[in-house]
């Protein structure tokens, strides 16, 4: 391919055809990041809310930890998912290295820190203003936190439409763990990276153009979604 402009234009080709293996590769990448956003966004909030109201020794040690956890390399990720995977690792038994379900597992790991972290704020800063008059209905901590997340659920819908769009961006941890196999584990960010290494620009570009556009109807959302939830009587009676 000679120039970026063909190469844009058989791109935009593939996608208004819905070419059988980029329709493949995006459904794969789809279902392999709202997955793990599932898992991670039930862990998350657990833990989240979790840690928004407990005080045991350590919490302090055990939060910023969390947070810190939200700068990990996804090849990081990936690496301790592809040990504990391995044929010598404490799972290898499971044979789910280099599978779809190997990928879920490296990028719920990927997105259980950034849901915990930004759900035990919301927690914290919601109890703060409401906190009094569930407690004075009888509720126990943990479960006051857990209805606060019910209560500002346009948030929790935010932080899940942040949390996909930080796992299907993620090309490191799948790309260790996946192996990018043709037919099977290719995903859009490993793909483009494997397309572009080939001088494939035509697919690597198709792939990219659906993946901005999927990142950017997420962002989007979260625009949409931004101005706030309902008063907090509303949501309790």
């Amino acid at each position: 391919m000679n120039t970026i402009t063909e190469s844009l234009g058989l791109a935009l080709r593939l996608i208004l055809q819905a070419d059988p293996e980029l329709l493949r590769i995006v459904a794969l990448s789809l279902r392999v990041s709202g997955s793990a956003c599932a898992l991670g966004m039930g862990l998350g909030l657990a833990l989240g809310a979790w840690l928004a109201v407990t005080r045991l020794p350590g919490h302090r040690l055990l939060t910023g930890s969390v947070n810190t956890l939200l700068a990990l390399p996804s090849v990081v990720v990936g690496l301790v998912v592809y040990l504990l995977l391995s044929r010598s690792g404490p799972l290898g038994s499971w044979g789910l290295l280099f599978t779809p379900a190997a990928m879920v597992f490296a990028q719920t790991l990927l997105v259980v820190p950034l849901v915990a972290a930004l759900a035990r704020r919301l927690v914290a800063d919601a109890l703060s203003e409401g906190g009094d008059q569930l407690r004075s209905l009888g509720a126990g901590p943990l479960s006051a936190a857990l209805l606060m997340l019910l209560h500002e659920r346009r948030a929790v819908l935010t932080l899940g439409l942040t949390a996909f769009g930080r796992a299907v961006s993620e090309v490191g941890a799948v790309m260790v763990v996946g192996g990018n196999i043709f037919g099977a584990t290719r995903v859009m960010t490993t793909a483009i990276a494997l397309e572009t290494s080939k001088g494939d620009l035509p697919l690597a570009l198709a792939l990219g153009l659906i993946l901005l556009g999927v990142v950017g109807a997420a962002n989007a959302l979260v625009g949409l979604l931004r101005p706030g939830a309902a008063p907090l009587s509303e949501g309790l009676a």
